[in-house]
């Protein structure tokens, strides 16, 4: 079987991992925390995190760029974007929220079918991750189609750093398990926890508790 681009990446296959933690890093969070960089890394190094999402809604273009530049000179894991294609030059991967998606295959793309904006970004972007948020059973079984490297589910509980409109709550382990593709377990997940069927726990605040 072909290997993936995350399992390139991790050098092993997500699917047969469980709980590894996949680190958020979120500009605002850090700033409102007084946390630097430069402590962000020392305390995901500290925990053996295998992946690192950046989210910045707040920082220009050049800022974003900067950061994420920092990021992949000082540590030698896989940093992922989000939401934001225009930096995917500058990261090794891209998670879209489907709203994102949904934007990009109709105003940038133009495409009839959704599955079509992963085509066009793999051919693009061959050895790039890419990942997608998933809230229920439909969007799973939809995204089971799309040639993609890991999906976001969640949120497991309600988050004080995000607004949620779905809960997965005890479903979590059931939905987890119909995707094909590597489970990112998202919102309000502690690092102390274990969630069946998941590959990554997505941590974010929980990192400086």
């Amino acid at each position: 079987m072909k290997q993936s681009n995350l399992e390139k990446f991790l050098g092993y296959n997500p699917k047969s991992s469980l709980n590894e933690i996949y680190a958020l890093c979120d500009f605002e969070t850090l700033e409102k925390k007084s946390i630097s960089f430069k402590k962000f890394i020392e305390i995901v190094s500290s925990l053996d995190v295998k992946i690192i999402q950046y989210r910045d809604k707040i920082s220009n273009f050049e800022t974003k760029k900067k950061n994420l530049n920092f990021l992949k000179d000082n540590i030698n894991l896989p940093i992922i974007i989000n939401d934001d294609l225009s930096l995917l030059p500058f990261a090794d991967g891209l998670h879209l929220g489907q709203e994102d998606l949904l934007e990009i295959q109709n105003k940038m793309f133009k495409l009839e079918k959704k599955e079509l904006v992963f085509k066009i970004l793999r051919k693009k972007y061959s050895n790039k991750l890419f990942g997608l948020s998933t809230h229920n059973e439909k969007e799973i079984l939809e995204a089971n189609n799309f040639d993609i490297d890991m999906i976001g589910l969640g949120a497991y509980r309600n988050t004080s750093t995000k607004n949620v409109s779905e809960i997965v709550g005890n479903k979590m382990p059931y939905l987890a398990k119909i995707s094909k593709h590597p489970v990112c377990a998202i919102g309000g997940v502690k690092l102390d926890e274990t969630i069946d069927n998941v590959s990554f726990k997505v941590i974010g605040s929980g990192l400086y508790e």
